[in-house]
């Protein structure tokens, strides 16, 4: 994903260096100046990902350790236009990530460790809130409710961990907040962002022995994360 993130950049560089100019200069050429007058606009995103698990355990044992790793979105974006200085958003996306857990008391480090990777069908339903236009700037804050699909849960499945088979639940609710700013350059509006995001539900599903020593010690196991994403409108 380092190699994307710089890709951006140095397209941003080589194409918009000087609307860059411009958009911080004294008196900048204002860009699109009517763009937020739409009723309806549509763009499209891509970003990067960490996600991590809030794991609360019913008794005291040794943590269960949680490592995050660095995954990628993609999706699209509709804006609606309520206000002057407040839009509904939705942005569908497609999320890909890995967490790796590491369980205690086990000598094994097969038995030990967990791949737990996830695709996420992710469906937010957000209200953005921006400040008045500063020449081609405008900071936003961004919050709102979401629901996301993960095709990589194993709900399904008959086998546990005592296969090596980590489950969880197909459908989780969130909760995000985040900030951005929008720059409106000459063709097109580039709006860098990044949000937090905190599941509601428990999607741990027990294995099939209540004494599990790989989830009989989970109260409950949220999903938390930050995405980073770079939208084109």
């Amino acid at each position: 994903m380092r190699t994307v993130f710089f890709a951006i950049l140095f397209f941003l560089s080589i194409h918009s260096n000087a609307q860059f100019s411009g958009i911080f200069g004294k008196d900048p050429i204002i860009h699109l100046e009517n763009f937020d007058k739409q009723r309806v606009h549509w763009g499209y995103f891509l970003g990067f990902n960490s996600y991590d698990f809030k794991i609360d355990q019913n008794r005291i044992t040794e943590e269960i350790l949680s490592e995050t790793t660095t995954g990628f979105n993609v999706g699209l974006v509709g804006d609606l236009r309520l206000h002057q200085n407040i839009n509904l958003r939705f942005e569908p996306g497609l999320y890909y990530t890995q967490r790796n857990l590491t369980f205690p008391n086990f000598e094994n480090q097969f038995d030990a460790m967990r791949e737990v990777k996830s695709t996420y069908l992710h469906f937010p339903l957000l209200l953005k809130f921006s400040s008045q236009r500063l020449g081609n700037i405008r900071p936003y804050l961004v919050g709102g409710v979401s629901t996301a699909l993960n095709l990589s849960s194993n709900a399904n499945a008959q086998d546990d961990n005592s296969n090596n088979r980590f489950r969880m639940t197909k459908w989780t609710n969130f909760y995000e907040v985040g900030f951005g700013i929008d720059i409106y350059l000459e063709y097109f509006k580039f709006s860098p962002s990044i949000r937090g995001v905190f599941s509601f539900n428990d999607e741990l599903i027990r294995d099939n022995d209540p004494n599990s020593p790989w989830t009989s010690s989970v109260d409950s196991m949220k999903t938390r994360g930050f995405f980073v994403n770079f939208t084109f409108h």
